[in-house]
């Protein structure tokens, strides 16, 4: 059985070293609250700590990883247990650790050799990750307001544009390097690609969906008037309804997808590639998000732009994959014993697209993978250290205009800070290596 190797974290102790310098700046100790202001605190999400944006939105960006990997722990410890409970497996006391999910993948390959006959086969479309466009966009704009410019950025943060290291989901203003999809009209396209919709058909064609006219082969179903209108194994003269994808040789009245020119499309044009200019749908991997800059001099946007990244991808959403499991009993396999095993593995269908989503966004959030492809570069979790690295690296030297009232607050955000990222170090990161492991058996059982 394959496993994944599993993943480590270093780069954990620069944050406690450099944090050492921070700690010893002077505050305001002794005065009163209404000079130095509340605290705010990580753990509570009161995150106006430092009154300096740019520093607060990477205590922001930290807040929203520690939420996003606790979540990502605890469904997994979940549905664990949950599937333990299905497959007989004793949850009482036990930590969901790799030695627990090795028990649990155990007891599910004794039940598949016990009622299934030559294996069982994965149908599985992966999920799709990207980081949220919006978060940044609503991150800039308040760093750059805080920060004093001039002007702001004018965007719509649901038409937003922005320029994308990775792969684009959507509209772009340039040369799209990758497949294209065309949104055909009313009229319908004729497709050079994958049609997703319905195809309809000049000539006979083979049909890879559901068959509407006349079948010269077999017909699954057919209606009063003897036409088709189920799946044919021969060739379709009428309409062909295609789900997943498939080829037109035909119209196609909906989605066309493949490498072909869009200039005859007459719908919307959406790139699925590399996009050389501005993106306006989702960016799988790093981006960088608008700025006033564009619209006049605003000397804070730069800076502003790293911890809106960060935030961003803090902010990782993955798409839920496809999970199907096809099988055929064993002949000694009685009616009740075949009912009771379809439940058990219909518990598992279930269960599997939550981890198998909730695994997708810990390697693109850790490891900054999505489907074995490194997309966002540096990951997430690295970025936010580095960033925050050079952060405490200008509190020491001076070059950070936080208010001296302030520093009380943010001497303990520092620690906390610190000991939330060595916590993703290691338990998470255990966490992580247990589920990769669960995820490897699921894809290949």
């Amino acid at each position: 059985m394959r496993r994944n190797q599993g993943i480590t974290l270093g780069g954990i102790g620069f944050v406690v070293a450099a944090s050492a310098g921070v700690l010893a700046l002077p505050g305001c100790p002794g005065a009163a609250d209404d000079i130095c202001g509340p605290c705010g605190t990580i753990a509570t999400g009161q995150l106006s700590i430092s009154g300096n944006a740019q520093v607060d939105g990477f205590f922001n960006a930290l807040a929203d990883l520690q939420g996003a990997t606790g979540s990502i722990q605890a469904d997994f410890d979940a549905n664990i247990l949950a599937l333990a409970e299905v497959y007989g497996v004793a949850t009482a006391g036990v930590t969901v650790d790799a030695a627990f999910v090795d028990q649990v993948i155990g007891a599910i390959q004794a039940d598949f050799s016990a009622n299934i006959s030559g294996g069982i086969t994965v149908e599985y479309v992966p999920p799709q990750c990207s980081a949220n466009v919006n978060v940044a966009v609503e991150a800039q704009a308040s760093c750059e307001a805080n920060a004093g410019c001039e002007c702001e950025a004018m965007v719509d943060p649901g038409q937003v544009a922005v320029s994308c290291q990775g792969t684009c989901n959507g509209g772009c203003s340039a040369e799209c390097n990758g497949e294209i999809s065309c949104q055909a009209p009313s009229g319908g396209f004729m497709c050079e690609g994958a049609c997703e919709g319905s195809c309809e058909l000049m000539a006979a064609a083979t049909c890879e969906g559901t068959c509407y006219g006349n079948c010269d082969g077999t017909c699954s179903l057919r209606n009063a008037a003897g036409e088709c209108e189920g799946e044919c194994s021969g060739n379709c003269q009428g309409t062909c309804e295609v789900t997943g994808g498939a080829s037109c040789a035909g119209t196609c009245h909906g989605s066309c997808r493949g490498n072909f020119d869009p200039g005859g499309c007459g719908g919307e044009v959406q790139c699925h590639g590399e996009c050389t200019g501005e993106c306006s749908g989702s960016c799988e991997g790093s981006f960088t998000p608008p700025s006033a800059s564009a619209e006049c001099e605003c000397e804070a946007s730069a800076d502003c732009q790293a911890q809106a990244s960060a935030q961003a991808e803090a902010n990782i959403e993955c798409t839920p994959p496809s999970f199907e499991l096809a099988f055929t009993f064993d002949a000694g396999v009685g009616f009740g014993g075949r009912a009771a095993f379809r439940a058990r593995i219909n518990e598992l269908r279930a269960r599997a697209v939550a981890i198998l989503q909730g695994a997708a966004r810990a390697q693109a959030l850790i490891n900054g993978e999505v489907n074995g492809e490194v997309v966002f570069s540096p990951a997430p979790f690295v970025r936010i250290q580095s960033e925050f690295q050079g952060l405490i690296d200008a509190g020491v030297s001076g070059d950070l205009d936080i208010a001296a009232g302030r520093l009380p607050c943010v001497i303990p955000a520092v620690r906390e800070a610190v000991d939330i990222m060595a916590e993703i170090g290691t338990d998470f990161t255990a966490s992580v290596n247990a589920q990769f492991a669960f995820t490897s058996f699921l894809l290949n059982p």
